[in-house]
């Protein structure tokens, strides 16, 4: 018998923010239904970190699986994302494997990546439309 797989770390770098001005959200799910707001996910790994410059995010005891990552550069830290006209976002937005978006948000399918056991880098770029 083998031992199950350990949980591991995913670090995640940000770059392109274009300002400092509020906070970066983060959740990282298993589940494609819920993707990319993860709020229905009670095992999401979700944080707030301020935003900056230079942004780190650290999801720590990461069991081996395959996740997606949404973030959302809240400016205004009102907890949602900002939209003009009722479609366009107003703030920044990131996606794990730069995941592209088009006529609304990437599918779970686009942003997906595989975690083991290791510690695992990556960065998101984050972009904005406006």
């Amino acid at each position: 018998m083998s031992a199950p797989a350990q949980a591991g770390e995913v670090v995640i770098t940000i770059t392109d923010m274009r300002s400092a001005k509020g906070v970066v959200r983060a959740c990282m799910t298993t589940e494609k239904s819920v993707f990319p707001k993860c709020r229905k996910d009670p095992s999401a790994h979700r944080t707030v970190v301020p935003a900056g410059k230079n942004v780190t995010i650290r999801f720590t005891d990461v069991e081996p699986g395959n996740y997606a990552i949404a973030l959302l550069h809240d400016e205004n830290d009102n907890g949602k994302a900002d939209r003009a006209l009722g479609m366009m976002p107003k703030e920044g937005f990131g996606f794990s494997r730069d995941a592209k978006v088009r006529m609304g948000p990437p599918k779970f399918k686009d942003a997906v990546f595989e975690h083991g056991s290791e510690k695992q880098s990556m960065n998101i770029r984050m972009r904005y439309m406006l």
